[in-house]
């Protein structure tokens, strides 16, 4: 076995740089088959979800592989190889597996032990079987990987220890109330309709929200879920679709949106999630869609001010600026353009108020904050504008107003723009706050048992990969010891010719029972030996103690191969 797994994480990268290297579809497609035809690699797989990005392959090389896939992963994602790599993890053999099983028991989802990961990998293999990137090992490997994942949720209380990334997003929306009473009788808008979507629109349901719309660009697929929810018989909610070009009216009418789409640029910019929140306040009017022409387009609705400050030269409107963000870090810059980030830098360097607290190596103030900034606008002139990249510093800030308009953004990379959270009335949720919330959330008791399940299955993988390494060695004796007892019973025949057919089998099933004595004992040995960790070399040692042929061996590895690809192409019986 020479599996390796290259690939990021929420673990290992920010959300930031995930959120640029996700893979569409066709992405995922072209990987898979470039992956293939390169020459360390013999198979592939590709596991892509919100909060991850990871390739797999069977590789006779392990530098020549670690090197081609981190370049095939820079070159489909779209970001620098000298970028992308500080983010990489590399895991070969034994380690490969253990951590796609602990990824298939929800060990290293950013909400411990959700299991919605369990479908992910599903659709993973079933994408590399559909291309034909999937041989012996990545089949082997998934499958197992899903057991372990089902067992892992069947023998333990991982699921006390974290639910699906939705409830998880659901409960930070609700800070701390009980999602059934949060959600009670408020009217949500739903923007896709696939796995996720479709997720966040049954937990509502049955959380009691009074009416879910679903808004998608193919309108089938989201009449399909409405017709769903309105016929379930667990919930009695209203549901209904609606085109992409309403989302800005529904704006106006909804509590809660939850927005997961396979999209590459925002779905709702703060302009539109600010015009929403407006025409209900009566302060902007309601958006016209005869205007909207695709999901692109959004109404022309102001942010709250930006550009005059109640200090001379800020940039901000620091009676609006949110609660619990500082005036002069990251996230209050977030969704600024390169000149107005200039003009808040100069403010920065030239005022006397520290409007934060220092941090403790003591090297905050304006002058660090100056610098900060300035190195932000220098960014920004590149790529137009600022995300929010950590958590914000708390600062003494006039309390918002209550949120009228909760979002959550489960996509990635995001629907919805992170300036959002500057909008009075308004409550954002997305992958960057959740995996900030998650590294602070208490890990059950049953983690441990789902470990010490990790390590058995991966002992237990390993062997059986090994052991299975060795069989067409042993297939291959068996068959040469096979032909030697037949030239000998010929040329006994040609020797005595007049023997009976009685005496002929007995002799024959005498010298097979002598072949098969002699190598009942090392061959079953030999299965043993190999199925240890580091006991790949006995199929070499027999074949040279044997003078097999190799050929001989390699054509019962395809006829092995061939039948199982039958067997699986033919499905369960």
């Amino acid at each position: 076995m020479s599996l390796l797994v290259v690939g990021l994480s929420h673990r290992s990268a920010p959300v930031s740089v995930l959120e640029r290297a996700s893979l569409s579809a066709d992405a995922q497609i072209k990987l898979l088959q470039d992956t293939v035809a390169t020459e360390p690699a013999t198979e592939g797989a590709v596991l892509a979800t919100c909060n991850r990005i990871e390739l797999y392959a069977d590789v006779d090389k392990f530098h020549a592989g670690v090197a081609e896939l981190s370049t095939l992963l820079a070159q489909h994602s779209g970001v620098g190889l000298e970028e992308l790599t500080p983010y990489l993890y590399v895991h070969y053999e034994d380690r490969a597996v253990h951590h796609l099983f602990s990824v298939a028991c929800g060990l290293d989802s950013m909400v411990v032990g959700e299991g919605q990961i369990l479908g992910q990998i599903k659709d993973a293999l079933a994408r590399a079987q559909e291309l034909h990137t999937a041989g012996r090992l990545l089949n082997d490997l998934f499958q197992q990987a899903l057991r372990v994942g089902k067992r892992a949720h069947s023998e333990t209380g991982i699921d006390r220890a974290g639910q699906s990334l939705v409830t998880f997003g659901l409960e930070q929306l609700a800070v701390g109330a009980p999602v059934e009473t949060w959600a009670r009788d408020k009217k949500a808008l739903v923007i896709g309709a696939g796995s996720m979507s479709s997720l966040a629109a049954a937990t509502l349901a049955r959380a009691g929200v009074a009416e879910i719309v679903i808004a998608n660009r193919t309108s089938e697929r989201a009449e399909r879920l409405a017709r769903i929810l309105t016929e379930g018989d667990d919930t009695d909610v209203l549901a209904r679709a609606v085109p992409m070009t309403s989302v800005p009216f529904e704006l106006t009418r909804a509590d809660v949106v939850v927005s997961c789409t396979g999209a590459t640029g925002l779905v709702l910019t703060a302009e539109a999630v600010a015009a929403g929140v407006g025409s209900r306040a009566g302060q902007q009017p309601v958006v016209d869609l005869d205007e909207v022409a695709d999901r692109d387009e959004v109404a022309e609705a102001p942010l709250p001010p930006t550009s005059v400050g109640t200090d001379e030269g800020c940039p901000l409107d620091l009676s609006a600026v949110r609660p619990g963000f500082s005036v002069m870090g990251e996230a209050a810059v977030a969704g600024m353009d390169a000149a107005t980030l200039e003009q808040h830098a100069a403010w920065a360097a030239g005022t006397t108020v520290d409007r934060r607290q220092n941090d403790r190596t003591g090297r905050g103030g304006p002058e660090a904050d100056a610098d900060l900034i300035g190195a932000l606008a220098a960014t920004a002139s590149a790529v137009g504008r600022i995300p929010e990249r950590r958590r914000p510093e708390p600062v003494a800030e006039p309390p918002r107003p209550e949120p009228v308009l909760f979002l959550l953004d489960l996509a990635m990379p995001r629907d919805i723009d992170a300036a959002a959270h500057r909008l009075a009335g308004v409550r954002l949720v997305d992958i960057e706050s959740l995996a900030e919330a998650s590294a602070d959330a208490p890990m059950a008791a049953d983690v441990d048992q789902v470990r010490r399940i990790v390590s058995d299955e991966v002992a237990a993988f390993g062997a059986a990969q090994r052991a299975a390494h060795i069989t067409p060695t042993v297939v291959a004796l068996r068959t040469m010891a096979a032909d030697v007892v037949a030239g000998e019973i010929a040329r006994l025949e040609g020797r005595l010719p007049g023997l009976d057919d009685k005496h002929r089998a007995e002799i024959t099933q005498t010298v097979r029972r002598v072949v098969d004595k002699l190598l009942h004992a090392p061959t079953v040995r030999v299965k043993q030996l190999a199925a240890e960790p580091g006991g790949a070399g006995y199929a070499d040692a027999l074949r040279t103690l044997f003078d097999l042929d190799p050929e001989t061996v390699a054509s019962v590895s395809r006829a092995e191969e061939s039948t199982e690809k039958n067997a699986r192409n033919r499905g369960p019986a």
